[in-house]
C-alpha cells in the first residue's frame, strides 16, 4: 500500500519548493529528494545551487531526469521524498520526444505503488495566455493533464502563491 502524497503546485518562483522542503523537514523521516532537472547550462546550475544551500543538510539525493521508478521503487516506509520538480521531468520527455503518455502512466504507476511518502512540486501552466507556439502549447495541455492526474492521486494538494499555501484539498 503507498504512503500519503501531497501535491504542491504553484508559479515559477512562487515559494513551493520551500514550502515542500519544510514539509519534510517537519515529517521527522528520513528525507530524500528526486531531483528532475538537467543542468545543461550556467542558470540552471545557479539554480540547483541555490536549492542545495535553501534545503540544507540530511538529504539523500538522487538525481534522475527521465525514469524515477527505481528512485520509487528503493524507498521505504520510514522516507519522505519530495520529487522537484513534475514539470522539470515533464519538459525533460518533452524535448527528448519521448512517449508522453506512456512515461506518465509509468510516474503514475510507480508513484501509486511507492512506500514512501511522497511530495511532488510542480507549475501550474494554465494560468496564463494561450501559447503562441505548437510546442509551448503542447506543453502546457502535456502539463495541465499531468497536474490533474497528480492531485487525483494526491491525499492533499497546495496551491502555493506568493509563499503563501491555500489547501485545495485535504488539510494542512
Amino acid at each position: 500500500m503507498s504512503e500519503p502524497v501531497t501535491f504542491i503546485l504553484g508559479g515559477a518562483a512562487s515559494g513551493k519548493s520551500e514550502f515542500a522542503e519544510n514539509i519534510c523537514k517537519k515529517s521527522g523521516k528520513s528525507k530524500s529528494y528526486w531531483a528532475t532537472s538537467q543542468i545543461l547550462d550556467d542558470e540552471m546550475h545557479l539554480k540547483v545551487q541555490r536549492h542545495l544551500k535553501q534545503r540544507g543538510d540530511g538529504w539523500t539525493t538522487y538525481e534522475e531526469p527521465f525514469d524515477g521508478r527505481e528512485v520509487l521503487k528503493q524507498l521505504g516506509t520510514d522516507e519522505i521524498c519530495l520529487m522537484d520538480c513534475a514539470t522539470m521531468w515533464l519538459t525533460n520527455h518533452l524535448m527528448a520526444e519521448t512517449d508522453l503518455l506512456r512515461a506518465q502512466e509509468e510516474l503514475l504507476s510507480a508513484i501509486d505503488t511507492c512506500c514512501a511518502e511522497l511530495v511532488i512540486v510542480s507549475n501550474e501552466t494554465g494560468l496564463g495566455i494561450v501559447p503562441e507556439n505548437a510546442l509551448a502549447r503542447r506543453f502546457r495541455e502535456a502539463q495541465g493533464r499531468l497536474n490533474i492526474a497528480l492531485a487525483a492521486r494526491a491525499e492533499r494538494v497546495i496551491q502555493v502563491t506568493a509563499g503563501l499555501p491555500l489547501v485545495l484539498k485535504g488539510a494542512l
